[in-house]
């Protein structure tokens, strides 16, 4: 396979098949029910080790025992390892060098070059292309979470003389690495950021926007202290309306303008309304209009992971057409006494949701739920209307100014990461000078 994506490379650089030029080596796993196999040094690589350039240890170990009575076989250092089955292949192709003996599990493949190619040139050539080799290397029409070892072999590569490989792949260790580090700092930039919004928001929502402010026990250990003059209290006194949605027969795509739909699980997305998370319903089905999603629902969801269940927003627009499903409870709340935007603030803070993690039940750790009930007997701390109000307002303007900040790291990690993949390609190719 003679690919186009390698017609920036000097013409003066042979170019081989890769079953010509490596020897490939698959993988297995020995049985999980046998504790003995799993309780020894050998590195056992998998799809979610490959996160570095060079692999130097694994999650998971397993034992010599293990080794010997399963399909997985010891690769030596200096393989290039490919993820060939996952999900992250939708979007690109984990490759790194092994710098200790491994075995692999079924989803990896170990290329293990010949002397005419250099195992780090082979692995920054796939990695500077990843987008083009996904597309070559898996079966047309298919979703790309597989790749076919025979195109991987057809694959033909171009093969500079080795010294220059081995220049090629010194030159990118040191500036993948000044690019990586950078990185790294902003991805810390990040961290701090998400906590100080957290950590505002915790402030806000439990001791207020007054540091001075007089503080009283709350008579519950996990909310601590809060200001004198708030008050606690259930939920349910708080509630005009608890109901359970309804899921019809409905098609996986987006309603089109004017026909109903039914909201999904996701269109409650930490704190956010998606609208754009509905199945269509059916033309001519019978509708229950009570169930339409309005201004000024609160909604929370009833089912799924432990992370996700309980999962809020604050409904503030118009939703036409659109009826609530049975995942998802709708809330109407007594305006006079409590700020929807403020309860969804608090039930989203690591506060609130340690009463939901507490009451999430379900007979799996992957599906839980939580009752009416329960959320009737949440307490709430309760400032009065015009604080609530306040803090609502304080929130929203300096959490915008984080996210901000926010978006802009974000960009700068993005022109990193492509600069990254372009210094790569250029240089495994030959289009720059090393």
């Amino acid at each position: 396979m003679n690919l186009a994506i390698w017609k920036g490379a000097s013409n003066n650089w042979p170019r081989l098949r890769l079953k010509h030029a490596c020897r490939f080596i698959g993988g297995g796993t020995p049985d999980k029910g046998n504790e003995g196999y799993w309780s020894g040094k050998i590195p056992w690589v998998s799809p979610k080790d490959m996160k570095s350039d060079v692999i130097r240890d694994t999650e998971d170990h397993i034992s010599e025992e293990g080794l010997q009575k399963s399909a997985t076989r010891l690769v030596g250092p200096g393989a290039v390892l490919v993820v060939m089955r996952s999900g992250i292949l939708r979007h690109s192709v984990p490759v790194g060098v092994n710098a200790i003996p491994v075995a692999l599990n079924q989803d990896m493949r170990a290329m293990i070059p010949d002397e005419r190619i250099e195992p780090r040139y082979l692995a920054r050539l796939i990695e500077g292309h990843q987008a083009e080799l996904l597309r070559a290397w898996s079966k047309e029409g298919t979703t790309v979470e597989s790749l076919e070892s025979d195109l991987l072999g057809e694959t033909e590569v171009p093969v500079p003389p080795r010294f220059q490989q081995c220049a090629i792949a010194d030159f990118l260790d040191q500036e993948t690495q000044t690019i990586d580090a950078l990185v790294r700092a902003k991805e810390r930039v990040l961290n701090l950021l998400a906590e100080k919004r957290q950590g505002l928001i915790i402030q806000a929502v439990t001791r207020g926007l007054n540091p001075n402010v007089p503080l009283r026990d709350s008579g519950l250990r996990w909310l601590g202290k809060i200001p004198k003059h708030w008050t606690t209290e259930r939920l349910r006194f708080f509630l005009t309306v608890l109901e359970q949605g309804w899921s019809p027969q409905a098609e996986e795509r987006v309603p089109e303008n004017g026909a109903w739909g039914v909201l999904k699980l996701n269109s409650v997305n930490r704190g956010v309304f998606d609208r754009t998370k509905a199945k269509a319903l059916p033309p001519g089905l019978t509708i229950q209009p009570n169930l339409e999603i309005r201004p000024l629902d609160f909604l929370v969801t009833r089912a799924n992971t432990p992370e996700l269940v309980g999962d809020v927003c604050f409904v503030t627009e118009s939703a036409p057409r659109l009826i609530l499903c049975d995942l998802i409870y709708r809330l109407r709340l007594k305006e006079k006494r409590i700020n929807g935007a403020f309860l969804n603030y608090f039930l989203l803070s690591p506060t609130g949701r340690i009463q939901i993690a507490a009451d999430a039940r379900g007979s799996s750790n992957s599906m839980v739920k939580i009752s009416q009930e329960h959320i009737k007997n949440w307490w709430i701390p309760v400032p009065p209307l015009t604080e609530q109000a306040a803090i609502v307002t304080h929130v929203l303007t300096e959490t915008a100014k984080l996210d901000a900040l926010r978006a802009a790291t974000e960009r700068t990690i993005s022109l990193l990461k492509e600069r990254r993949a372009a210094l790569i390609a250029a240089a495994v190719t030959g289009q720059i000078e090393v």
